[in-house]
């Protein structure tokens, strides 16, 4: 039975149960069983963690840059052992995507929350003299962070972006670990305990849990030593959590559900129908189609140019390789999602069946509805099936695919193709605005998949894609906002002041000083 890491220790866990990951590409239970804790691993966790809070909150903000750095470098030094882990655990391959892609991105991330770490100027620091008021975001406590299944490490609760922005605001973390990869989430926190020690962190600021019951999950995001939660899952278990969150009043930030939209206008149909076949095709299989922000539905006109798209995409699906799903719970919802659509009345052009043992797969999959059907039950025609799979809408002309947009829930992305002579912009003008108002990234003439590190990148959107349409999981230094409350001192003597919102500017921090942005002191 592996450990759990409370308090600096790697210790046994008061356990309730076991489990073991599985690996995809074999089917085969992997060796190392892992604990469910029961809440007494929880409770001490939480208040380790208020005491850590307290620490943290009195230490300069260049020893947490410090710390990211070193964890930055020890997973670099570690990256053979956690490619490897990965892969057994999630069937991911080991290049390009975990050695040359993930991993490079999540010690990118540490170090782009370092640098806006030691800067400040994420903290908005306002200063108003002739008031003597003056505020600045700080840390806001203990976060609980629940990483998904399908980015082991750019998204994981001890490595991801939201544990690099949670620890960059000044806030220690509680990692929960997905059960579909918990032996490389230990490998991070292992290296996580070293990088504290090293630059004298308190040993609580990083934490790894691996299960909980789900009551025990709904009492952790809801007690009083907890700041906040970042979760990434299921749209169910998602809002289980936010609902015993809500009724605490404790923030909680959701990523849950998104289709992902893409548009494509009658014309750019006609004109480049085969390069958009294709695009589209690398987009919605690449990774078995498990992202985020994978295409899952698609919009473009019942006309010929429309339906010769449909049996290009058709074509390549079935002509395309399987890809290898994360767990038999990923292929089981896959064929759930899948089964709800045809059932509501969606055609079957090509796949919807299981793959075969022992690898876990499922057919690349493409359903097909007319816009009528659509808009007779919109809410069933955007169940999500996370996987290899898309439904396409095939609209009367672009005023019923305004309908369609009408109707559609909050996405994370949405894309619109569009002609390159002009011949469709009467179109993409009416059609924008009301995919705007759905998504929280805008695209054109671009697939959706992959999300860039970018401090103007917002991985987020309405609800359900998230939780709150106005943060972002991406995006550093936005995205440390979420981890952060508000302190505002009024007529508090310069003396006691923390340092960001003295006189003499700490740093070259940007500030609001009467009404002016500076990186200089206050007159």
């Amino acid at each position: 039975m592996q450990p759990v890491l409370i308090n600096g220790q790697w210790r046994d866990a008061n356990a309730a149960g076991s489990f073991q990951a599985t690996n995809p590409s074999t089917g085969e239970a992997l060796p190392d069983e892992y604990p469910v804790s029961t809440w007494d691993d929880c409770d001490e966790a939480l208040s380790a963690a208020a005491g850590a809070a307290r620490e943290l909150a009195a230490l300069p903000a260049s020893r947490i840059a410090d710390f990211l750095e070193k964890y930055a470098e020890l997973i670099e030094a570690n990256k053979d052992q956690l490619v490897e882990m990965a892969h057994a655990e999630t069937g991911l391959p080991k290049s390009p995507r975990l050695a040359d892609g993930e991993l490079p991105r999540t010690t990118g991330q540490l170090r782009q929350a370092a640098a806006a770490c030691r800067s400040g100027s994420w903290q908005l620091a306002t200063i108003d003299t002739g008031a003597g008021i003056r505020s600045h975001y700080a840390a806001l406590g203990p976060v609980a962070v629940f990483g998904p299944n399908n980015f082991p490490f750019a998204f994981g609760s001890v490595s991801g972006g939201d544990f690099a922005a949670a620890i960059a605001a000044g806030n220690p973390v509680i990692g929960k670990a997905n059960s579909s990869h918990p032996g490389v989430t230990r490998l991070f926190a292992e290296a996580a305990l070293e990088a504290a020690r090293a630059t004298g962190l308190p040993l609580a600021t990083v934490q790894l849990i691996y299960r909980t019951s789900h009551a025990d999950g709904e009492r952790l995001v809801a007690d009083p030593r907890l700041g906040a939660t970042g979760y990434t899952g299921s749209r169910g278990a998602g809002l289980k959590l936010k609902a015993a969150a809500d009724a605490a009043g404790k923030p909680i930030y959701l990523e849950l559900s998104s289709v992902n939209p893409v548009v494509l206008l009658p014309q750019a149909v006609a004109q480049r129908g085969e390069l958009l076949a294709d695009e589209f095709t690398g987009s919605c299989l690449m990774g078995a189609g498990q992202f985020c922000t994978n295409p899952g539905l698609v919009i473009l006109c019942d006309d010929e140019p429309g339906r010769a798209l449909v049996n290009t995409v058709a074509a390549k699906f079935s002509a395309a390789p399987t890809g290898t799903l994360l767990s038999r719970g990923v292929a089981a919802s896959l064929h759930q999602g899948l089964q709800t659509l045809v059932d509501a009345g969606a055609r079957v052009a090509t796949g919807h069946q299981p793959g075969d043992e022992p690898r876990i797969t499922y057919a690349n999959t493409l359903l097909t509805i007319t816009g009528d059907q659509f808009l007779s039950d919109p809410e069933t025609f955007q169940t999500e099936a996370f996987g290899n799979g898309s439904l396409f809408v095939l609209a009367k002309d672009a005023e019923q695919m305004g309908e369609v947009l009408e109707h559609l829930e909050g996405n994370l992305t949405g894309c619109i193709y569009s002609a390159d002579d002009g011949s469709d912009d009467d179109a993409y003008d009416a059609l924008a605005p009301r995919l705007r108002r759905k998504v929280g990234r805008l695209l054109n003439d671009k697939m959706p998949t992959g999300v860039a590190v970018s401090a103007a990148m917002n991985h987020g959107g309405p609800y359900p894609a998230t939780g709150h349409p106005g943060f972002t999981a991406v995006g550093i230094p936005a995205s440390l906002l979420r981890f952060a409350a508000l302190h505002c001192y009024d007529n508090v003597r310069p003396q006691r002041l923390p340092a960001s919102l003295a006189d003499k500017n700490p740093g070259d921090m940007w500030r609001l000083v009467d009404g002016q942005w500076s990186q200089g002191d206050v007159a």
